[in-house]
């Protein structure tokens, strides 16, 4: 197997195998070592990542402006997007049988999560830095220009509209251990369209599907 991914050659070659084994593969092997560890590393190495490039880059943003951003640039949608630019899928080790993941996976959004986790124990923050600029994330943040509060400036917009209408939240799927739970939201405005995001709290899916919605605005 190659040890080179998103521009990054590892060193330690057995970490780019651990971020790229996904959770199915305890079906058949228990004791493998899958990249949900890599994962959670990586999630916080992200977050700064994205957090030190704002603060850098828009240095006329208040708080709440960075934070729309940041969220924005580390949503689900956005890392599968670079999964499939870089055609992650083809590389991760699944369950054998296993069906094709859709584009939207969040099992492709971890796996980047966990290469950049990966990359930071193998060469650091450099390292890491490294494969969050071959995934063009900052590209997203250009596109974030509402407010720091989606929801109301979705709900705002959508008032505006002849005649009115008003966004429409529904619970698709609540994923993830009883601990830990992932919630994904679908959100939809007549006239405009819908859009769907995942995070670690119900309020927080709400807010990245409507911050998602908006682009399409």
């Amino acid at each position: 197997m190659s040890q080179s991914i998103f521009g990054y050659e590892f060193t330690n070659g057995a970490l780019l195998e651990e971020a790229l084994t996904t959770p199915s593969c305890r079906q058949s092997d228990p004791q493998v070592r899958d990249n949900q560890r890599l994962e959670f590393l990586g999630d916080a190495v992200l977050g700064l990542l994205a957090a030190d490039l704002l603060y850098a880059a828009r240095p006329n943003d208040a708080e709440g402006q960075l934070t729309v951003r940041r969220t924005h640039m580390v949503s689900a949608p956005a890392l599968c997007a670079a999964a499939a630019r870089h055609d992650l899928a083809a590389r991760l080790k699944r369950n054998k049988g296993a069906e094709p993941l859709p584009a939207n996976s969040k099992t492709l959004a971890d796996a980047v999560e966990a290469v950049i986790g990966a990359a930071f124990l193998d060469g650091g923050m450099r390292a890491a830095k490294a494969v969050f600029d071959a995934l063009s994330l900052a590209d997203l943040a250009r596109d974030a220009e509402w407010t720091e509060n989606p929801k109301g400036e979705l709900q705002m917009r959508a008032q505006a509209m002849t005649p009115p209408r008003h966004p429409s939240y529904r619970l698709l799927r609540t994923e993830g251990k009883a601990h830990e739970p992932v919630f994904t939201v679908e959100v939809t405005v007549e006239g405009i369209g819908s859009a769907t995001a995942s995070a670690r709290s119900h309020k927080e899916a709400e807010s990245r599907a409507a911050a998602r919605l908006l682009t399409m605005i």
